[in-house]
């Protein structure tokens, strides 16, 4: 059995090798346009240094933002160590543009599992955006699209709606994700009608996929994770918050306090990750986009179905399969394990996690904790049984990993 999965995995790379030149071109670019920013900003050693106390005049972490801000192609970001993950950034984005009587609009269905609970929309915990008066509308998918005519007829009748938001991730759905040019028509559309609401995207696992951001199409905010693709794999912890200026100091006075804002906050670990994460990040998406290109053309050769197919374009980093039964699921995810670098003998099962609604099973040997650019699996227990993979930070390690996990699944389908 050994001969012949080598023998797969050497057939399907030959078979996508014009994506992953594909892929190549689009880290080339992002790669040109963040080491540009690392050089504008003047970026020195002096920035990695650690601070204390309030935090005045620290020019490392204020450096960052402007480094940020040029790679995303924005006025300006707020890169915090304390952002604890994607959700507590776009959390704290919606918390600090919105007030009470306001509604947001997502034209992209229902948020991911963990921001309906912050949101509101499932429980009623305290400090949620529904505490604060803030409602939420949203828009079904239309045959896997934005639904533009009912974008425009929710716009046109409902003056309380003040955010527009995207999801550009799917979260724990079968559909692709949203492209660059998608969200570009999206938005033409929303400011054919609306030129006061705030067009707001959840990046999360996006950056770097495609050639430009969604800021540079239109959206006034963008928020997500610094344990993903932005972190480059280096990044221990964090999330950023980017867009127009005015938005962002209004953000700052949410994440720090009225009137203090940006100009407080200390940090007493070193800088230079963040830097160096970022500085490798459109290689390592590059990594993460090329493993996900193999896995799905090994799925379909296997007889799985995934989304999206090997040669799509992609928009985000994470691949899809879907499994007949809960055991091959759980067997998948305890393949991926296998693989890791750090904690391959620990054996995953399915746990009810914190803001969840259904028990989650999650594969993540990783050198930091949820660190989806390394590799990693994760799914609910719930039919249709779906896998969602992501990372790895580099292809060579996602290419041993893809022996244990056909062996794990080998049944001769389709080969």
């Amino acid at each position: 059995m050994v001969n012949s999965i080598q023998q797969l995995i050497e057939e399907t790379e030959a078979s996508v090798s014009e994506q992953f030149c594909r892929i190549d071109r689009i880290a080339l670019h992002c790669s040109r346009r963040v080491l540009g920013a690392f050089q504008s900003q003047g970026v020195g050693a002096r920035h990695f240094a650690p601070t204390e106390g309030y935090g005045y005049d620290d020019i490392g972490r204020d450096t960052l933002d402007r480094v940020f801000a040029d790679s995303l192609q924005v006025e300006d970001a707020l890169v915090r160590p304390q952002i604890a993950n994607g959700t507590h950034a776009i959390f704290l984005a919606l918390c600090g543009v919105l007030e009470a009587g306001d509604t947001i609009l997502s034209v992209t269905d229902m948020p991911y599992d963990t921001l309906q609970t912050a949101i509101g929309c499932n429980g009623d915990l305290p400090n949620s955006l529904k505490r604060m008066g803030v409602s939420l509308l949203t828009i079904p998918f239309q045959d896997g699209k934005i639904d533009l005519p009912a974008v425009l007829d929710r716009l046109q009748a409902d003056a309380s709606i003040r955010m527009v938001y995207v999801q550009r991730s799917r979260g724990y759905a079968w559909r692709n994700s949203v492209s660059i040019a998608e969200m570009e028509a999206c938005f033409k559309t929303v400011r054919s009608v609306r030129k006061d609401v705030i067009i707001f995207v959840d990046n999360c696992y996006g950056e770097f996929v495609e050639e430009n951001e969604p800021t540079a199409v239109g959206a006034d905010l963008m928020a997500g994770s610094l344990i993903k693709n932005c972190g480059g794999g280096i990044a221990p912890t964090g999330g950023y918050i980017a867009g127009n200026r005015d938005l962002i100091e209004q953000i700052s006075f949410r994440q720090t306090t009225p009137g203090s804002g940006r100009e407080v906050g200390s940090y007493a670990a070193s800088y230079r990750p963040f830097y160096q994460g970022l500085f490798l990040a459109p290689h390592t998406v590059a990594q993460c986009m090329k493993s996900a290109v193999l896995f799905a053309a090994l799925f379909e050769r296997l007889g799985y179905e995934s989304m999206p197919s090997p040669k799509a374009l992609r928009s985000d980093i994470i691949q899809s399969v879907r499994f007949d039964t809960k055991d091959e699921l759980i067997a998948f995810c305890r393949a991926v394990q296998s693989a890791a670098p750090i904690d391959s003998y620990v054996v995953p099962e399915p746990w009810e996690m914190p803001g969840y609604a259904d028990p989650v099973i999650m594969a993540a040997g990783a050198f930091v904790q949820g660190a989806t650019t390394e590799l990693s699996a994760d799914a609910p227990i719930r039919e249709p049984y779906i896998g969602y993979m992501q990372g790895a930070l580099t292809y060579e390690h996602a290419r041993l990993a893809a022996e244990k996990i056909i062996a794990a699944l080998w049944d001769g389908r389709g080969v």
